[in-house]
């Protein structure tokens, strides 16, 4: 028997992208969705993508975005060490908590921050950041497959997903496997409008991976930031699939491929 299971990343408040890649991974035959944490931050009308979550059954687990917004804490815990990047991380943050509404902070501070399957004999785990901490960036350049096979054998898994970088990548090693699985909520500073999704093929025999790109109204996105005076750098990347900000924490390899 074969189990398709969608994984979707930060939404950042994209929810045009989230009801995009909801239609999309419906038309894939996915049996179940999860979403990997970070459902605020960055884009318009925090509230907007709640009922597309809840409407859907997509069980969440709660990012180091909604662990601040549904505690109220000063910051989003975002992990940046640049003042520019903490900067712009303030002014998404300030926005998403005066915009998210007391039902929905509280449906944040109840998410676990992880979940745990096992699906035809294979064992996942489902976190934001990594298995150790939910905000720390995993960089497809910059880790090494026997720290991921520490992971994987102290907790006896064939595989882990995780977001948090807004970079997909994926890695096989000696114990199992690593995937990140993108994001929704902007793009991964390649020049390209769309977002990304994963889904997952699983057997007793292996399980299978696959990146989505998912198209959806950038335009209107962008226009609706504008008009909530959310900062035009953000609405900068919506428009050209380049990043403007953020771009302090990237390791030289993931930083060179992008424009900034």
């Amino acid at each position: 028997m074969n189990v398709r299971i969608g994984l979707f990343g930060g939404i950042y408040n994209n929810y045009l992208a989230l009801e995009a890649a909801i239609s999309q991974a419906s038309a894939l035959g996915v049996d179940a969705l999860y979403c990997l944490g970070d459902i605020g931050a960055f884009g318009p009308h925090p509230d907007r993508s709640f009922p597309l979550l809840t409407d859907n059954k997509i069980e969440c687990i709660q990012g180091n975005y909604d662990d601040s917004i549904g505690n109220e804490l000063a910051d989003c815990q975002c992990g940046y060490t640049d003042v520019r990047d903490n900067h712009f991380a303030q002014l998404s943050y300030d926005y998403t908590l005066a915009n998210t509404s007391e039902d929905n902070k509280a449906f944040l501070k109840s998410l676990p921050s992880e979940i745990e399957l096992e699906i035809e004999e294979q064992r996942l785990l489902l976190c934001h950041g990594s298995p150790r901490k939910t905000n720390e960036f995993l960089w497809e350049s910059a880790t090494p497959l026997h720290f991921l096979d520490m992971f994987l054998k102290r907790r006896n898994l064939d595989l882990i997903a995780g977001t948090h970088t807004g970079i997909k990548w994926h890695a096989k090693t000696n114990h199992g496997q690593f995937v990140n699985v993108g994001v929704l909520g902007r793009p991964e500073n390649d020049g390209n409008s769309h977002v990304w999704f994963t889904t997952l093929d699983i057997s007793r025999t292996g399980i299978q991976h696959a990146f989505h790109p998912v198209s959806y109204d950038h335009q209107r996105l962008g226009n609706e930031m504008q008009r909530e005076g959310i900062p035009d750098e953000f609405i900068e990347t919506i428009h050209t699939g380049w990043w403007t900000t953020c771009l302090e924490i990237l390791p030289q390899k993931e930083r060179a491929a992008g424009c900034y």
